[in-house]
């Protein structure tokens, strides 16, 4: 079994970084590669900006490298509650950022001609218990009414046709929500970012920042200086380097996958039919979703922790009995991979984008980064291109957590706390 990501290991290599010392000026400096930095860097250098990438280590090798392969068109909210604290417009506001978001990727891959598996089979969430239900029920009304009237409610008594396991109570079906190999579709997007003409610099980790004065910024590198005229922050949960503004805002949560041996396509089409991305209903739950090569990968938020080859494995082993619960099956399948990452929560699970002291900036994606990622950097380039309209996170204000300067040491009390949700609820 290897303890890396399956994505990153099946991917091909990057073979378009830049060589040699990181030294000259560019017209914007973008700090990480990952969906984010690379979006926004192919969208800037096709506008003809020069640009320089800063990878503290490879290409989509955090995050964007890291995650279940979901490509989600639904907020990390509940809509209805979302409207009551919010209001109405600037959800559906937010909500359809999240559907551009993902047909955004649909149109890079689609232009880049990115070899990535990209497919809309949908996202699934299944009610754990029979009284979740009736909640998927009332989101589905509010939803199809309002801003998403491609969905499907799926009763309990036809649950079946939709999963080949007896734990489930019925299922929303989210049906533009799409799939893909992200660790191709990083490489792909890094390739088509440097064929646009940016420099990605792998293993440049920032290890300094400071504003000049004449406006511009000298960006300091385990390669190299180079000074820019702007700079995007695209880091996520970074835990080095200057970035304790960032951290202060953001909270790392461990998430860990596990992926089967390829498995019959037989199994496959009669544990998953439609082949979509599911979810279940608690608020611990899990992830999961097959694979081109017929594996099953099964994640969630199994321990609260960070990750680290022993953690991942505890995880791991806790992941497996939860698959072998759903799918009794599949109890004795062999385990090719298992990983962690980080999933960069904010305090209200809505992403931030925008500008701090002349530094722009665009994170905290809250488990929905694989197509925020992307679409937040499309329209970060657009901002630091004199498009303030185009971030739809711009009247959001992003105050610190309170009492967290960096390592996350409620992680066991915020795990405690919805262990207790799950059971009440």
């Amino acid at each position: 079994m290897k303890l890396t990501p399956y994505w990153l290991d099946t991917a091909p290599p990057f073979a378009a970084g830049a060589e040699g010392d990181v030294s000259g000026r560019v017209d914007v400096a973008v700090i990480g590669a990952g969906f984010t930095g690379l979006s926004a860097a192919l969208a800037l250098a096709k506008r003809g900006a020069s640009v320089a990438v800063l990878e503290a280590g490879r290409v989509v090798g955090e995050a964007s490298g890291r995650n279940g392969g979901h490509c989600n068109n639904g907020t990390a909210h509940d809509y209805a509650g979302l409207v009551a604290k919010l209001g109405a417009e600037r959800a559906k506001a937010y909500y359809r950022a999240h559907v551009d978001a993902v047909d955004t990727v649909e149109r890079i891959v689609r232009e880049e001609a990115i070899d990535c598996d990209f497919h809309r089979p949908g996202r699934i969430k299944l009610a754990a218990k029979p009284e979740h239900y009736a909640g998927l029920a009332k989101a589905y009304e509010t939803l199809k009414d309002e801003v998403d009237p491609d969905l499907i409610l799926v009763p309990p008594e036809a649950v079946r046709q939709e999963i080949g396991s007896d734990r489930f109570h019925g299922a929303m079906i989210q049906t533009r929500s799409a799939q893909m190999h992200v660790g191709r579709f990083g490489v792909g997007l890094a390739d088509a970012a440097a064929r646009a003409g940016a420099k990605v610099y792998e293993h440049a980790a920032v290890t300094g920042l400071k504003r000049l004065p004449d406006g511009r910024w000298r960006v300091s590198s385990d390669r190299g200086t180079l000074e820019a005229g702007q700079v995007l922050a695209a880091t996520g949960v970074s835990r080095a380097g200057p970035f304790g503004w960032f951290r202060r805002r953001i909270i790392p949560i461990g998430a860990f996958l596990i992926a089967t041996e390829p498995l019959d396509r037989a199994v496959i089409d009669r544990l998953m039919p439609r082949g979509g991305n599911y979810v279940t209903s608690r608020v611990i739950g899990n992830f999961f979703r097959p694979s081109a090569d017929n594996r099953l990968i099964f994640g969630g938020r199994a321990r609260f922790a960070m990750s680290s080859p022993s953690s991942d494995l505890k995880s791991g082993r806790i992941l497996q009995a939860a698959m072998a619960d759903f799918f009794p099956e599949l109890a004795g399948v062999g385990i090719d991979y298992c990983w962690g990452g980080l999933v960069e929560m904010t305090a209200d699970r809505l992403p931030r984008a925008g500008e701090h002291r002349g530094l722009y900036y665009a994170m905290g994606y809250s488990g929905h980064g694989v197509q925020m990622a992307v679409g937040t950097g499309q329209a970060m380039a657009k901002v630091m291109d004199g498009q303030p309209e185009a971030n739809p996170w711009r009247e959001l204000d992003w105050p610190a957590v309170p009492g967290h300067f960096g390592p996350p040491w409620f992680l066991p009390l915020v795990g405690a706390y919805y262990r207790v949700q799950d059971a009440l609820h």
